[in-house]
């Protein structure tokens, strides 16, 4: 397992390797310690700047394994920048983006420079809460169906889905992070309790977490548009009974 100063002489090196290439034109903290928030059980996210993003991913994807202990690693897309994250054997995370020059910038408040300059960039758009009111009647469609169907796991699996999009409904609606399950914990205790209801106590219990879940996505689809949530709420009601 390691330790906060494990991550942050192993953060070091990284930098220092990224200073001494040439065509790392600049770097940057992403993550929580762009917000000096981190803790005990963060990782390590660095954003690079580069002239040949492919060239450079494959030399410092080499120096992981080679000299600090990647076993396994991952990649993510976005546009033109290449997110690779690594597993290491002591369990620490390592998130490393490799930008082209022209892409460069911060879409959001995690983005801290550390050496050479950045693009401006737009800001990422905020979640669309009315997306996850259409993935949750959707999966409550399904939910239905497997209940009807007597596929008890693949029940359990929708309305946890149906949990998944109400909660982010209260995310917004609270203004916390909605993606990931980052904002859950900042939510209202008295909420968190209501939304404690719809945990199923087994799969014998899915029926009723199914028709409290519905009545809490019911009611922050109120909160987000009223008039969608009195046309929804009949036909959520019905997929539940």
């Amino acid at each position: 397992m390691y330790t906060p100063g494990d991550r942050d002489l192993l953060r070091s090196a990284l930098l220092a390797a990224a200073r001494a290439d040439d065509r790392v034109t600049a770097a940057a903290l992403t993550g929580s310690a762009a917000l000096d928030a981190e803790d005990a059980w963060s990782d390590i996210d660095l954003a690079f700047k580069t002239t040949e993003p492919e060239r450079v991913l494959a030399d410092f994807t080499a120096l992981l394994y080679r000299d600090h202990g990647a076993e396994h690693h991952m990649e993510v897309v976005f546009e033109r920048t290449v997110y690779r994250v690594f597993l290491l054997e002591n369990t620490l995370q390592v998130d490393l983006s490799f930008w082209p020059e022209a892409d460069f910038g911060a879409t959001s408040p995690k983005f801290r420079l550390l050496f050479g300059t950045t693009n401006d960039r737009e800001p990422s758009p905020l979640p669309d809460a009315r997306r996850f009111v259409d993935l949750a009647w959707l999966h409550a469609l399904h939910a239905r169906s497997s209940i009807a169907r007597g596929r008890a796991w693949q029940a359990e699996y929708m309305i946890s889905r149906v949990r998944e999009y109400a909660l982010s409904l209260a995310c917004v609606r609270h203004d916390v992070p909605a993606g990931e399950g980052r904002g859950l914990d900042q939510l209202p205790a008295a909420l968190l309790a209501e939304f404690e209801t719809t945990l199923a106590h087994g799969l014998e219990d899915l029926s009723r977490a199914f028709r409290a879940v519905t009545e809490l996505l019911i009611t922050e689809t109120r909160h987000l548009d009223a008039g969608l949530a009195e046309r929804l709420a009949p036909l959520l009601r019905a997929l539940a009974s």
